[in-house]
């Protein structure tokens, strides 16, 4: 029995496919096929029924794929353990979604790079779901998303924070006389970011804003389907006079022009800091998501995803 053998056999069962975990492994086709038969022949038992061109583990397989996890595991922790001491230089491959890739990775990248200039980043960007199929098919290292509180046996959770989803327009879009607003409609300052519950664009009404013109991401973005999902419960619905994934886009609409949007507290946080933005707080309506950071429970945690977990977590406190 070989360790690429093994390799080879976790690939097709988490892939469901020889085929693709032949492309996967830059084997052939037939590469993988004959390791499969091997290891069948070795074992004395069969490991996969075939299905067309999909394979589906049999009951001895799924069993087999737990001891060829554990073996794989102990094999990559050894080869590591023996370079400890060296510099972090292994490249890492991190899925995350759009809003935290412009509000948040560039500051905890450069960190990172800063003190680990040899390791090689490879971003992925997507929805949740498509970053969740892709680390259980060891396409990733980690994933870092906004969601609900998500859990599965299979996953690691390094890190959960409540998030915020806020309303958040110009500090003059409102017109003068608004609750909350100083002369000729201009917002009066906030206390820091520390203070956001308490804006100061006062109070506003589920119907008051609902008049109001909304640049919102598109629905596939899940804070946007929490909104939804809110407005639905309340027998209310919205239509926005915009809509993109584009979250810094959306961010410059409402610096230039009379809207609103829905948006993670993050994406906005330099806005509000720096006045250009104002959080718009409205009656008996609080949404929050959850920033999380996973790995695959087979997946060994590398030092370098140690690492950006580590200045992941740091960057809240700063």
């Amino acid at each position: 029995m070989e360790l690429r053998q093994l390799q080879t056999f976790v690939q097709a069962a988490q892939l469901q496919s020889f085929s693709r975990a032949a492309l996967q492994l830059g084997y052939s086709q037939s590469a993988v096929t004959v390791q499969i038969r091997m290891l069948e022949k070795e074992l004395g038992t069969r490991l996969f029924d075939r299905m067309g061109k999909q394979v589906v583990l049999t009951a001895q397989g799924q069993k087999f794929l737990e001891h060829a996890n554990t073996i794989l595991y102990e094999v990559d922790r050894t080869r590591l353990s023996m370079h400890e001491d060296e510099e972090l230089k292994n490249p890492l491959h991190i899925g995350t979604i759009e809003s935290l890739c412009t509000a948040k990775f560039p500051a905890i990248v450069s960190r990172f790079r800063e003190r680990y200039p040899q390791v090689k980043f490879q971003i992925t960007v997507g929805t949740p779901e498509e970053l969740i199929r892709m680390m259980e098919h060891d396409l990733l290292d980690m994933i870092y998303i906004l969601d609900a509180p998500r859990w599965s046996e299979n996953w690691v959770k390094a890190m959960e924070l409540a998030e915020p989803i806020v309303f958040v327009a110009s500090p003059s879009f409102w017109s003068e006389g608004s609750p909350g607003t100083g002369k000729a409609g201009e917002t009066v300052p906030c206390a820091g970011l520390e203070g956001w519950r308490e804006a100061c664009t006062g109070h506003k009404t589920l119907d008051e804003i609902l008049q109001e013109p909304f640049f919102l991401t598109e629905k596939n973005a899940n804070y946007r389907q929490a909104l939804d999902q809110y407005l639905a419960s309340c027998h209310r619905s919205l239509s926005p006079v915009l809509e993109i994934s584009d979250t810094a886009f959306i961010i410059q609409m409402l610096e230039q022009s009379r809207g609103l949007s829905f948006l993670p507290l993050f994406a906005v946080q330099k806005q509000i800091r720096e006045g250009t933005l104002a959080v718009v707080k409205v009656d008996n309506v609080e949404i929050s998501m959850y920033r999380q950071i996973f790995y695959h429970k087979n997946k060994f945690k590398t030092r370098e995803m140690e690492q950006f977990i580590a200045f992941a977590s740091e960057e809240e406190n700063r």
